[in-house]
């Protein structure tokens, strides 16, 4: 094995090891947060604590991005480490609520950088042949982060003091940035270019507003919800204005507008509204409408977590045989089937359905990632590399807010005109996922009325999914590559 190839190798260790730090945060605090909420009080910031995060993440993913085309991948995953590192740090010192939240905020730019230039650098160190084999790797962290995070946010809560949810990433994340700094070499870039700061202001403003009226639809007020969607359309008009007298604009309208980026992307986008109303309602339905235990409903989901890497690993196989569009069309009709298995679900199915519809919509979410992020980054040359990364991250995150808070109020709508009992409680829904209260008195009603609000979220799943099909026949047959990836391979 040559050295660049063991080179290669290392680097994509700190690859790995810099996504898990990202991968487990969000399981491990989602599981600790109950217990961390209940010492610092004001517990009507608790869904802040999540937000925060995903905003910021969102926001300036797209930057980070762009920043990576200008400076090089290694100085800004970097500065994301840093960042994410010492907000870490400090949200184990978080003292209440909104200083907690502050440092989630921080921890959400880290993200932001880590995230789109890690990917990218894969793509300048692996020709396309090899590039989705480490993607199946990076699939592989998510999918374990996702079944460990929470076992481990359990023993810290009930071994340690809880800052050791936030202070676990230090080690890893160390690891990382020292793997970066010894193993990953770049030409010292001679180019120049000017910062589109105003850009990337105003396209952080319009995004955290829009994530903000997202997220916080259900909780807010009318007004805060009408201010929130006001900042956004007028700080969005300002940046497309911005976007079109910008020598070096942030976000390039014909980078975006590319074919196979633009259909990769949507593609993209609806999959992961598809996938979080799959992860938030399916064990709700396993637990509540088929009436088994925890147990259970977790080995339904555990199912998505299996059949993501497993495609993602098909796809890296196959993709060189076979080529990039047909694989992706298979996913786009798998996705369709597994959520369409979802919207078969009786009181009388057997949970081995719902795990079904689950490992089907994994496999085909794991060949589809595959494929879309490379054909993204296979359309574009080494100076653009890290803004199409990042706008297929974008597209990620953008498409989980929306389907959490579109599926959230078909939900909440089909809750509140559930027919014969009246609208059901949060009460009485939570005394039914415990098996406690006096809700288990009305526990038959109760799970009729959810079941039927649950099949029409799932039926509204299954139509965003139908969408991915049109949306990848329109994938062009061959792609516009502007630098073969072997080029880009050497640069790098």
């Amino acid at each position: 094995m040559t050295e660049k190839h063991v080179h290669r190798g290392l680097v994509v260790a700190a690859i790995m090891a810099s996504m898990a730090m990202i991968a487990i945060e969000a399981t491990i605090v989602s599981t600790a947060m109950p217990q961390i909420a209940a010492q610092l009080g004001q517990l009507n910031l608790y869904s802040w604590v999540f937000s925060a995060f995903l905003l910021t993440q969102t926001a300036t993913t797209v930057v980070f991005g762009k920043l990576s085309d200008i400076y090089g991948r290694k100085p800004i995953v970097l500065f994301g480490i840093a960042v994410f590192l010492a907000s870490s740090l400090l949200a184990g010192f978080a003292w209440s609520m909104p200083s907690m939240i502050a440092f989630r905020l921080l921890q959400g730019v880290g993200a932001g950088a880590i995230q789109p230039v890690a990917m990218t650098i894969i793509g300048d160190l692996f020709p396309g042949r090899e590039r989705g084999k480490v993607q199946g790797y990076l699939a592989s962290v998510w999918a374990l982060s996702a079944v460990v995070g929470p076992l481990l946010g359990s023993f810290i809560i009930h071994s340690l003091p809880w800052a050791w949810v936030f202070w676990i990433n230090i080690p890893v994340g160390i690891l990382a940035a020292f793997g970066f700094i010894r193993f990953l070499h770049e030409e010292k870039l001679t180019r120049t270019a000017s910062i589109d700061i105003l850009g990337a202001a105003l396209f952080a403003i319009s995004i955290s507003a829009l994530m903000v009226a997202l997220t916080e639809v259900e909780a807010a007020t009318p007004v805060y919800t009408i201010v929130a969607v006001l900042v956004f359309v007028v700080s969005l008009g300002l940046f497309l204005w911005q976007e079109r007298r910008a020598e070096a604009p942030m976000v390039a309208p014909d980078l975006w507008l590319r074919r196979p980026i633009a259909a990769s992307n949507i593609a993209i986008f609806f999959a992961s509204m598809a996938i979080m109303g799959l992860t938030t309602f399916l064990p709700m339905y396993v637990q509540t409408v088929l009436d088994r235990s925890p147990l259970v409903a977790g080995f339904a989901l555990t199912m998505l977590l299996l059949g993501w890497p497993a495609g993602a690993t098909f796809a890296s196989r196959m993709f060189p045989r076979f080529g990039l569009r047909p694989i992706m069309l298979v996913a786009s009709l798998l996705i369709p089937a597994g959520a369409f298995l979802l919207v078969l679900l009786t009181p009388e199915s057997s949970p081995a359905q719902a795990g079904a519809g689950s490992l089907i919509m994994g496999v085909g979410m794991g060949l589809l990632n595959i494929c879309a992020l490379v054909i993204t980054q296979e359309s574009v040359g080494w100076s653009q590399r890290g803004s199409a990364t990042a706008s297929n991250v974008f597209s990620r995150n953008l498409g989980s807010t929306l389907g959490a808070s579109i599926l959230g109020a078909v939900l909440s709508y089909g809750l509140a005109h559930a027919g014969g009992i009246g609208a059901i409680s949060p009460e009485q829904l939570r005394g039914l996922l415990d098996g406690t209260g006096a809700a288990a008195i009305d526990a038959a009603p109760v799970r009729m009325a959810l079941q039927a609000a649950l099949h029409v979220t799932f039926l509204v799943m299954f139509v965003m999914t139908v969408l991915i099909v049109p949306v990848c026949l329109w994938v062009p047959k061959r792609l516009d590559q502007d630098q073969p990836a072997e080029a880009a391979d050497a640069k790098a």
